[in-house]
Order: C-alpha cells, then structure tokens, then sequence
C-alpha cells in the first residue's frame, strides 16, 4: 500500500511482529517481552491500530512480474506465451529448477517484509505469514471495543478475504491443501490432512463469501475510509471479494481440478452455476455503482501503464480491481519493460522475454474472425495487415517504431539478419512486447524513468469472460444466463470484444458449446495475454500438454523491397516437456516430510 497509511500510524503491531518468528503469534511475543509498554488492547482495541495488523497481509501479495520475471523468470514461461534467448527454464519440465527462488525463501519472513520489496518476496512463505496473520487477527476481534460495527466489519472482512485469498494463492501452484482456519500453537502437533482441491476452495469459498457481506463496495463511501478518502483504491472491497470467490469456484469446477479432486475430467456444472452466480453479482454491482467499469478503447493502456513524471498515479484506471502492492516503485517498471527492443538492445541484454509465433496466432482479424478462418482475410504473406486492434497495442513486429530518436535502432529490424533479430541480446522469436512499453520508454527518448506500470491480478474484462465460461458450462449452452441476471454468456464475452472494436462473435462460432469454448479460449489470450493467467489456464482446462500449445515457434522472413515481408516460414524453437504431473508444483521434500498426512504431488 501506498504510504498514505502511515498518517493512520498504522504500523503498531508491525513492528513486533517483524521482530517476532513467523509462527509466533503477538500475545506469544508479548509474553517473551513483559517490558514493552504495548499490550494486545493497544495493538486490537481500536480501528486505527487494529488496520495496522491487516495492513501487513496486503504486503504478502507478491508481485509476480518480480517474483518471477528477473533473474527468477515470468510464470509466463510456464506456458506458451513467450520465450527467452537466455538459458531455457521450465520449458524442459525440470519444475525443480530455481525452485527455492521460485516460491520458498531464501531469506526470512522478517527481511522479506523489512525490505518492502518485491523481488525479495516468495509465494509460499508469504502466504503462509499471511495465514497466520488472518486467523490471529479473526481470534482477536473481540478485543475491539474501541470502534463502530462497520469498523469491526471492514476488520473482519479483511481477515477473511486474505485466509481465502493466499490459500488460492498456493492452490493455483500445489493443488489441494490443509486449510487452516485458526491459530496453530508452534507446540502443536502437525496432523491435519491435505484435502481435494474441491474441498480447500470449498472452504475457501465460505471465507470470500463471508468477506462480501462485511465489506464495501467503496471505502471511500464509509466512515472508516473517510481519513483516507481519495486514498483507498488499493484496499479489498466487496467486489475484490465477490470476484475472487467467482475465480476460486471455476477454478474447482474446471476439468484438471474437478478430476484431481475424485471427479471426472469435465465441468462441475453446479460448481460453474455458483460460479457464475458471484461473477454476475459482482458485474452489477459495478454497472449499478460505477466501482469498476471497463476502461474505453482509446485509454485501455491505463490498466497497464501510466505516465507519472513524479511517480505518484498508478495504472489500473477505472477497471483494475486487483493490482501489484507498490513494494518498490522502480521494480516493476524494471521488469514489464524488459521486452522493451530499444531499451534491451542497447543494454545487451541477455534475458529478453519476447511473445511467441504460436502465440501471436491467437490474434485474430478486425473483423472478429481468427486468423484460420477462410472467411478472415488474413494473407500470409502480409500477416500484420488487418488484424484485432490489440495485436498492435500488444506486439512489436518488423517495421514498428520503437522510439522517436535513437538513430538505427528507431524502428524494428526483425527480419533475418535484422539489427534486433537473434544474437545474444535480440528477440529469437522476430517479435517484441510492448504492452507495459509505450514509445518514448528508451535510452534516447528517456522517459522510461517517468513510466509506471503492473501487470493486473484482476481486470473487470477477466471477471466478464470467466462469467461467460461458467454460464456456459453451469447452464448448458452459449445462451445460458444466471436466472435474474439478463446476462447471456455470449453477451458477456461480446463485451470484452466490442470494446476492442470488434463486432460480435460470428453465429458458426456459438453453434456449439465446444466452438464457443474455443472462442474464449483464444480470446482470454488476446485480451489476457502477458498477464500471467496462461499457464494457470492451460492446466484448468487440461489442454497444458495438448499438441496445440507445447511448441514455442519463431516467424523468420526477409524483408522485401517494399518492406513487406518474403520468404516467410515458421519455425520450432522448443517444444516443452508437459507430462501429467505438470499439473503441479512439486513441494520441496522438507515440505512433504514434516508429517504423514502431506504427501508430494504425483509423480514428483
């Protein structure tokens, strides 16, 4: 959070508790320090104190751009998104590789929260702290007596959305897990089992659930929020909590979960109906009150960067409901550029992430077919002509300029043998990325010192077509609606899409559940790509080793004379090694040896 917190003197617990070991609650430390002046009525009595505590879990949430992208890699390389020219990860299957970065400490929980910065935080251990944190603040509510009901409300909401939301957090990687829903003495012996993947979010649904009926719509509309008014957009609200509890029931009911926890590998549909259900809740709450909207066409990048000469507006507009925790103002403007041609060229960069061939395929034409239609008129020999509005937003392809200045490197050279194709720091693929990179974010023009930028955790966009995939699968057809709701599945995927320019989706492709299917799967790619879902997509939807989506691929062409590409032919770089005990992270072995009843993912 920003430090518009600290007018609240919102750090009284924090400090104790960075001092304190992981698993000792503050009663515990206090106990050890019977001369500190601060007693649990201090630290819970009130709303000012007590916000403090919660305010630490908000700095658990890892930014994965950071966490992943660097020297650690973007979950983007778990599937088929883009690729590096640096030493491969990952895509040999080899998932115990930089596994201790990827999501265990490598340093304490006190330094990771110390620091404040991003690239020193990991999923495991922090949502584990934050855990922690949620049930011990839940255990001591009663001792707020000092404030209004709704402050007491907002306190408890908070808890509960953080409990579900990290246990979704370490779900998404290890499947199903042990849920914790109080405070665990260190004295205690560990004996509590690892539950289906179905039975953790089922759990993890009741505290979202919950999370919604305490919390608002906005903080700025309350009493609570009033101190802070104009400062609150980063804090849970309903619609945080309505729209989180909507992903964690698909996530349940989608094919990989809803076979690894005992069913079949096909929808839960009644899974998708409750799903569908929190999705359209959350949908008109926001068009009944303004919350969220989805951002415009033309300020679309909003959601993604901004420009902010002192580094004080953040992206994310009016349709970001989730960001990035602005840890380390720098960090993840350092990491979303990275893809950035110019920048990483004249840096000799040896760790440029560039999208892939395969993937840029998912672009369709402006006139909302894909690009394998007949009916498209995609040409193969000028592929870059006429294709979906975001394709350009998103892609850096031969030709395009990339910076006002900058003498040879002003425009792409990405044909072979081009300026910034291949080598030790050019793109592999003949593409770049720059969808948190607009022109003028380079060496020459020098204003990428002015740009912030995040990769979202949850746009608007995403709840509209995850409502459109469990209406779909929860009411049996692409006219399927949440009864009361007036939204059909299809109009809510045309949503998405009409505010990108394109018409609505074409009638032979919602002939079928199936052909709709394929419609969102291809349209979650375009309008999520590089945001960090594919991986976790792929997997839900048990396509993550389908043919379709294993290789990696570069697009190779001269340059003809009229500066149309010639001599195109499409190549296979990698082919990633997908089995089916992919569908997890393994745990390290320390993990799965501290008691009988947590056992190691199959086949690891």
């Amino acid at each position: 959070m920003k430090n518009r917190f600290i007018k609240y003197k919102l750090r009284i617990c924090t400090g104790l508790l960075i001092i304190a070991m992981s698993l000792v609650s503050c009663e515990e430390y206090l106990d050890k320090a019977p001369e500190a002046t601060i007693t649990e009525q201090d630290v819970y009595g009130n709303f000012v104190s007590f916000q403090g505590f919660v305010e630490q879990m908000y700095e658990c949430i890892t930014d994965p751009h950071k966490n992943l992208c660097a020297v650690y890699y973007n979950n983007m390389f778990l599937a088929d998104e883009v690729l590096s020219n640096a030493p491969l990860m990952w895509d040999d299957g080899n998932y115990w590789t930089n596994q201790s970065r990827f999501l265990t400490a490598d340093r304490s929980i006190q330094d990771m929260l110390v620091d404040h910065n991003s690239s020193k935080k990991r999923i495991f251990p922090m949502s584990w702290y934050a855990i922690r944190k949620a049930n011990l603040g839940l255990s001591k509510l009663e001792l707020m007596t000092d404030a209004t009901q709704e402050e007491r409300d907002f306190i408890e909401g908070q808890c509960l959305f953080f409990r579900a939301f990290f246990h979704f957090e370490l779900m998404g990687f290890y499947g199903g897990l042990p849920y914790i829903d109080r405070v665990l003495s260190p004295s205690e012996e560990l004996t509590l089992p690892r539950l289906t993947f179905k039975e953790t979010a089922m759990k993890a649904a009741k505290d979202f659930e919950d999370a919604a009926k305490l919390l608002p719509v906005k903080w700025d509309d309350t009493q609570a929020g009033k101190p802070t008014l104009g400062d609150n957009g980063s804090r849970i609200t309903k619609i945080h909590a309505l729209s989180y509890l909507g992903k964690n029931l698909l996530y349940a009911a989608s094919p990989m979960m809803n076979e690894s926890s005992g069913g079949s590998a096909t929808y839960d549909a009644e899974l998708c109906k409750q799903a569908a259900q929190a999705f359209a809740e959350a949908i008109k709450i926001c068009n009944e009150t303004g919350a969220y909207k989805l951002q415009s066409w033309e300020t679309w990048t909003d959601n993604f960067w901004v420009w902010s000469p002192q580094l004080k507006i953040r992206p994310g507009g009016t349709e970001v409901i989730m960001n990035q925790q602005p840890f380390t103002v720098y960090a993840p403007r350092s990491t979303t550029i990275r893809a950035s041609s110019p920048l990483q060229f004249s840096a000799g960069n040896n760790k440029v992430e560039v999208p892939t061939q395969n993937y840029v395929k998912n672009y369709g034409m402006a006139n909302g077919l894909p690009i394998d239609d007949p009916e498209s008129g995609f040409n193969p020999a000028d592929p870059w002509t006429g294709r979906d509005p975001r394709f350009y937003v998103d892609i850096v392809y031969d030709g395009v300029q990339t910076s006002s200045s900058g003498g040879s490197d002003r425009f792409a050279q990405l044909y072979n043998g081009g300026r910034h194709k291949g080598g030790t720091s050019g793109s592999v693929t003949g593409y770049y990325l720059k969808k948190y990179t607009p022109l003028g974010c380079n060496p020459w023009d020098n204003r990428w010192s002015q740009i912030r930028c995040y990769q979202p955790r949850m746009r608007l966009a995403d709840v509209y077509l995850m409502y459109a995939e469990a209406a779909l699968w929860g009411y049996g057809s692409v006219s399927g609606s949440v009864p009361g709701s007036g939204l059909t599945a299809e109009q809510a995927f045309n949503v998405v899409r009409n505010r990108a320019k394109l018409p609505n989706i074409s009638a032979k492709y919602i002939a079928t559940k199936e052909t709709f299917m394929q419609e969102i799967i291809r349209e979650r790619a375009v309008e999520l790509g590089f945001e960090g879902h594919r991986w976790f997509d792929l997997r839900r939807w048990n396509l993550n080793g389908d043919p379709k989506y294993i290789n990696k691929t570069a697009i190779d062409f001269d340059r003809g004379t009229n500066g149309k590409p010639v001599n195109i032919q499409e190549r296979v770089l990698v082919t990633r090694v997908v089995e089916k005990k992919h569908n997890w992270v393994p745990f390290e072995p320390g993990y799965t040896k501290l008691y009988e009843g947590f056992p190691q993912n199959p086949g690891w």
